[in-house]
């Protein structure tokens, strides 16, 4: 764990961006259960860890995509920081709908892109990776060369890794799983012994052997 993913762990973690409760499990849609919750729209509404997160993804943006010319966001999390990072770097950007719009031009993609234009894909949060990898399906089929995605936090399961690797994209986050679980246990929010649980949750969420223990 860097600085840069100590300290993002920390903001998400001090304003419920991501709530850890390993001993009373979300329930996702899938009906899946699980011991975290993520909502990182809550970091447009705290000043100072939105301005962390923002010159952090320009950050990656500069490090990792230096030709990078256009920033396409994930609807509709991902809108706001592609604005928002897009200002500080000077660079256009757009976004990229959940599907074409039922009237007007019938747009999916939203801004300005230009055949060949190196794009990267501003993203909140990747799990198993299907909805950006389906922004990045659009923008390679209106002709752009998706450089990669520059996304806020990952869990880093296993099928979300997968799909990037065998769709050739690459991802760089400020944060990940890891990151929040060492820090929730070094601030008391979890016990220490809750990681092992948690990993295993990420490994396999579809297995919830890791709750073993719950009442």
């Amino acid at each position: 764990m860097n600085e840069t993913e100590r300290a993002i762990a920390h903001d998400l973690l001090s304003i419920g961006a991501v709530f850890l409760r390993p001993e009373q499990p979300f329930v996702w849609a899938s009906g899946i259960r699980s011991p975290i919750y993520c909502d990182n729209r809550l970091t447009l509404t705290a000043p100072d860890v939105r301005t962390r997160i923002e010159n952090g993804l320009a950050g990656i943006i500069r490090e990792q995509y230096s030709a990078a010319e256009v920033l396409m966001g994930t609807s509709t999390a991902g809108i706001a920081h592609a604005a928002i990072v897009g200002h500080l770097m000077g660079l256009p950007m757009g976004y990229v709908r959940s599907g074409n719009k039922d009237h007007g031009r019938g747009n999916r993609i939203e801004g300005r892109l230009e055949r060949g234009q190196r794009v990267v894909v501003v993203e909140d949060l990747i799990s198993t990776a299907g909805s950006c990898l389906e922004v990045v399906e659009a923008l390679r089929d209106a002709g752009a060369d998706v450089l990669g995605i520059a996304s806020i936090f990952t869990y880093g399961m296993k099928k979300g890794l997968d799909r990037l690797s065998a769709a050739h994209v690459v991802n760089y986050s400020l944060c990940n799983f890891d990151a929040v679980c060492e820090v929730a246990a070094e601030e008391g929010k979890i016990k220490p012994e809750d990681i092992t649980r948690l990993r295993c949750f990420r490994d396999n969420p579809a297995d919830e052997s890791w709750m073993n223990g719950i009442k």
